[in-house]
């Protein structure tokens, strides 16, 4: 493999990693804070994802438990009559 190539592997990584640990700060920062948190840190994880196994596994268990979670919300709490 020719040094450029590898150059640009590890620039692509550096780049999802940066990226994707921002978003994922961000989501965690707006647990406290205003803001849609439960969109935002699966969207950085997503990011992270695409280049390390922990991430998706972690979004998977998120994807996995989501529903239930909904399921357990009452009607009122979401605003409904």
């Amino acid at each position: 493999m020719s040094p450029l190539i590898w150059t640009l592997k590890q620039a692509k990584r550096l780049i999802v990693v940066t990226v994707g640990l921002t978003v994922l700060g961000i989501g965690i920062a707006m647990i406290v804070l205003p803001g849609p948190a439960i969109v935002v840190i699966p969207v950085g994880l997503g990011i992270l994802a695409t280049e390390f196994v922990w991430a998706r596994n972690l979004l998977h268990k998120i994807k996995e438990r989501l529903p239930k979670r909904a399921s357990k919300v009452h009607p009122t709490e979401l605003g409904g009559n």
